[in-house]
């Protein structure tokens, strides 16, 4: 057992740059012969704050071991976004799962994170400081995370577009109004 416990604390030390955030518990019963027997499932969201998120679920007879099983899940499932200036998003996007539906749009500094629930918790896991969200659709959280982690995985930072385009940086940031002047 002494073993055991010194394995979680080693695990736990490999990443301490991930924060997490439960979003949701619930609790299920099954009826049986004897009474109702409970369950739990947990939602949680792990990031680095830099730029990097994931989600997890995870099911079991107690909470803190639902919790467990979700953020490993979630370490495991981590997703890379591109930020911009290493607060916002570098440019706006829709998000859909099932039906739900997110839009998520850049913001100047100091506007700060404007969302709701679930989405809250994937910004400030990710990092994001100043963003603008709406969720349409479904409610339910399990959704509405898939919907916003859709939306984060279509954002291209300029680089991303140039590199695919085969054009250089400056190229891509040019404003058309400039073009339009030299002409």
């Amino acid at each position: 057992m002494a073993r055991d416990d010194n394995r979680r604390g080693r695990d736990r030390d490999e990443n301490p740059e991930f924060a997490d955030r439960l979003v949701a518990i619930n609790r299920v019963s099954k009826t049986v012969k004897g009474g109702k027997r409970f369950g739990f499932a947990a939602l949680v969201v792990v990031g680095d704050q830099k730029g990097r998120v994931g989600f997890g679920k995870g099911k079991a007879k107690e909470v803190p071991e639902a919790i467990r099983k979700a953020t490993e899940q979630a370490k495991r499932n981590l997703i890379r976004v591109p930020l911009r200036e290493g607060r916002t998003l570098h440019h706006d996007i829709e998000g859909r799962h099932g039906a739900g539906r997110v839009v998520l749009r850049s913001a100047v500094p100091g506007t700060g994170v404007i969302a709701g629930g679930p989405m809250r918790a994937v910004f400030e896991m990710l990092g994001l400081q100043d963003v603008v969200a709406k969720s349409t659709g479904s409610q339910n959280p399990y959704n509405m995370i898939r919907a916003t982690l859709d939306a984060l995985q279509k954002v291209a930072s300029p680089r991303m577009v140039a590199q695919r385009r085969g054009k250089k940086v400056a190229e891509i940031l040019r404003k058309p109004e400039t073009e339009t002047v030299e002409a």
